[in-house]
């Protein structure tokens, strides 16, 4: 008996020794945030705008070639329409930066936290992460593909969930042709 109990402790301890010393290779990869790109598409009935948000600073994590996570954070300050020009331009992003959207003078920043990434193919995953938006967070899944330093993510955003409702039909009515979507589409171009 005491020598079956002896042979388990060293057992266990060469067990414990050894996991000590074994960690998953975790790599962080930088993006490179003036090579990467972030796209806004929101849409109304009436059409649709779209724009970029800079990303301010952000990160792939992976285990060897695989991802296991990332984070990032967007400067909702530069949030900024592509598809106007002048007066137009100007309005919508003001509008767009005021407190009927994105409030971004208390909430210059949104992030990103990845808490679940699964692969789905050679190159593509299915990421859930938790998005904060307006100090509100919630989670969302989405696809990203991983190709050599460069990646590519779509995600569909739930605006209502961050108390962005305006021109929102689900909760304003008789908005006829100016409701806007609630759904809008982020796409980010990343290099890293």
């Amino acid at each position: 008996m005491k020598k079956t109990i002896k042979n388990l402790a060293i057992v266990a301890l060469v067990a414990f020794t050894t996991f000590s010393f074994t960690r998953l290779d975790r790599e962080k990869k930088d993006i490179k945030v003036e090579d990467s790109q972030l796209v806004w598409k929101g849409y109304k009935v009436t059409g649709s705008h779209e724009g970029t948000i800079a990303i301010k600073s952000g990160s792939l994590e992976f285990n060897e070639d695989v991802l296991v996570g990332g984070e990032f954070v967007v400067d909702m300050t530069t949030l900024a329409s592509t598809d106007l020009e002048g007066e137009y331009k100007g309005k919508l992003e003001g509008h767009l930066k005021s407190d009927d959207f994105f409030g971004v003078e208390n909430h210059p920043t949104a992030t990103l936290v990845f808490s679940d990434v699964k692969a789905t193919g050679k190159n593509s995953y299915s990421v859930t992460g938790n998005l904060t938006v307006k100090g509100k967070t919630n989670p969302i899944t989405f696809s990203i593909s991983i190709y050599g330093s460069k990646a590519t993510a779509t995600l569909k955003v739930d605006r209502t969930a961050y108390d962005v409702k305006y021109g929102s039909a689900s909760f304003f009515d008789g908005l006829k042709d100016k409701a806007i979507y609630d759904e809008f589409d982020l796409v980010a171009d990343l290099v890293f």
